[in-house]
Formats: structure tokens, sequence, C-alpha cells
């Protein structure tokens, strides 16, 4: 591995082939990928988990775009704990990686780590998932979902599904992992969009972590205490899928009893919605791989990066399903 200050040497003798990777310029730290026989860069990725088939797909998709690009990936898996995931980071500065990359488990409680790794001069990029910290400084970008566009997609279509609807339209939502960016940003955008309508009424709201065992138990627990739900808004596939057993489970039809709106768009939800089961899903792109390893070698290049980098997503109804089905690579 090359050391920080080789990169300022080599952004000058490479100016030609880096030019090629985006607009920025020099002044940057640690080493060198890519190639033209300089050394590869090392990376150190802490992922939150495998909480999900989204998550899964993510992991592929990182791992899959460091081997194509010629990164060195350094991996842990945090388990969903914040603590594994600071000690991870901690353990690849004293490795001395070109660039770490993490999903944040939640959003708060990052600054001391950030701040130990912008002073080892070590680049910073968010994936998936953001920070709350007012400093900036402590990343150099974000790489990811709008998930407040996501709730509010959800909320949309809600809105123009019951339009012509006179009555209360009972809703229970299953909220993601407490405190996390997703939970927070798509409860709040879809919270948004319904806000202006009384008639639509979130009767219960709990985490499901994500998961869809969780999603199962908190939806029969849900049933139990409200026999009158219209719509389960749940923020991943995977929870909604737990939903839709414990649907069954009551002796109720998922997708027309209770109508049910997912995010993500993973290859189970999709078929569900296919199936009739999910009435809609808001599409959250787990394949990032490749995207996150051209920012990489940029920022370890030393080169200007957007401080936020936007990932193009979509929605589906039934029929858009099954015409996608069979091409989805998640």
């Amino acid at each position: 591995m090359l050391k920080r200050i080789s990169a300022m040497v080599l952004a000058g003798l490479t100016a030609m082939s880096l030019a090629a990777c985006g607009s920025g310029g020099s002044g940057g730290s640690g080493g060198s990928g890519g190639s033209g026989g300089a050394d590869p860069i090392t990376m150190g990725f802490a992922q939150v988990g495998a909480e999900s088939g989204w998550r899964t797909a993510n992991t592929k998709s990182v791992q899959d775009a460091a081997k194509s690009a010629g990164v060195t990936l350094k991996f842990s898996d945090a388990q969903q704990k914040q603590e594994n995931q600071i000690k991870a980071i901690r353990s690849y500065i004293q490795q001395r990686v070109d660039v770490i990359a993490f999903s944040p488990v939640v959003e708060s409680g990052w600054d001391t780590v950030l701040k130990e790794a912008k002073d080892a001069n070590i680049p910073v990029i968010l994936t998936d998932r953001a920070v709350d910290s007012p400093d900036a400084s402590l990343y150099k970008t974000f790489l990811g979902s709008d998930f407040v566009e996501e709730g509010r997609k959800a909320g949309q279509w809600l809105v123009e599904e019951y339009k012509d609807a006179t009555e209360t339209v009972n809703i229970v939502e299953l909220q993601g992992t407490t405190g996390s960016a997703p939970a927070n940003d798509r409860k709040a955008g879809f919270q948004e969009i319904i806000q202006a309508d009384p008639k639509f009424k979130i009767v219960a709201s709990q985490t499901g972590d994500f998961t869809r065992a969780k999603g199962k138990e908190v939806m029969e627990a849900f049933l139990k205490a409200h026999p009158d739900i219209d719509l389960l808004y749940a923020h991943n596939d995977d929870m909604g899928l737990g939903a839709i057993e414990a649907i069954e489970g009551a002796g109720k039809v998922p997708g027309q009893d209770i109508k049910i709106i997912t995010v993500d768009a993973v290859r189970d939800g999709m078929q569900a919605l296919a199936d009739g089961k999910i009435n809609f899903i808001v599409e959250c792109s787990p394949l990032l791989g490749p995207q996150l390893m051209d920012l990489a070698k940029k920022v370890v290049a030393g080169q200007q990066v957007p401080a936020r980098v936007v990932t193009e997503e979509t929605t589906f109804t039934q029929d858009q399903a099954k015409q996608v089905l069979s091409t989805r690579q998640y």
C-alpha cells in the first residue's frame, strides 16, 4: 500500500488517467488505484449486517465491484450494532487503509471515530445511510437513496389509491431500525404527504428492525390490537413479507383485506407484488458497489466529488412487477 504522501506525486504524474474518472483537482491523500501499474487501493468497509435480502444484495455488489475494480477490500459485518462498526472503523484506521466506507447503523454518535479517521488522513465515504453530524468535513461524500423521497412516493400512492374514500383509512406502520436514517426519513416523507388529509390515520407504528421475523411478530400484535386495519406501510420488503405471514395467519387476504406498501423491490418482494399480496413497492437499489468504487478512487486521488450522490430509482405496481421480475438482479 502506498503511503499517504505518494498520492500527491501520483496525482501529478497520472493526471490524464485520473481525468477519465471525473472532474476535480489534486491535493488528496492515500494510495492510487486503477490501471497503470499503481498499487491497488485498500478499502475498509463496515457493513450494517445481513438483516434483509436488500443488505445481502448490497454486500455482494460491494464485494463484486471491489474485485472488478482491483480494490483490496477489508470487510466487516456489524450485526446491526453501532459499537461493532466503530470498532471496525478504528481497526481500519490502525491498519492505515486508503479509504473507509460504511453504512451507519444509526444516524447519531459518529463524530469521535470520524474525527479519528480525519486526523489519520483517511477519507470516509458514507453508503446507503447518512449521519447527522453537523461537521460535513468528517466524510467526503454520501452515496445512497433519498429516503424522504421514498416515503413521499409511498404516501402519494396511498393518496391516489384512496382519493375517493370518505371514511377513515386506518394505517399501521412497520418502521426500520430505530434511529436509522431510512427509518427516520421514510417515516417523515410518508407523514409529509398524508398529513394534509385527516381521513388518513396511523393507528400504530412500531419498529420491525428491517427483518422478516420481527415484521411478522409486530404485525401479529397490530392485528390483535386493531382489527380494522386498512393498509400497512412497511419500511422494507422483508418486514412486509413477514407481515404477510401474520395477515394470512389471521385469516385475512394480504393485498385485498389489508393493502400493503413496501420499500426496496428485492426479488421476494417483487414476487409478492406480482402475486398481488403487496400492492405497491418503492424501489431502493442495493447495487451501489460500482459507484462506490468509482468514488473511492476519486477521493483517494484527491479529486473533488459531490457531497451527495443520489441513486436513480423507480416504483412498481403489480403489472410492472410482472414485466421486470425475470430480469431483477437481486
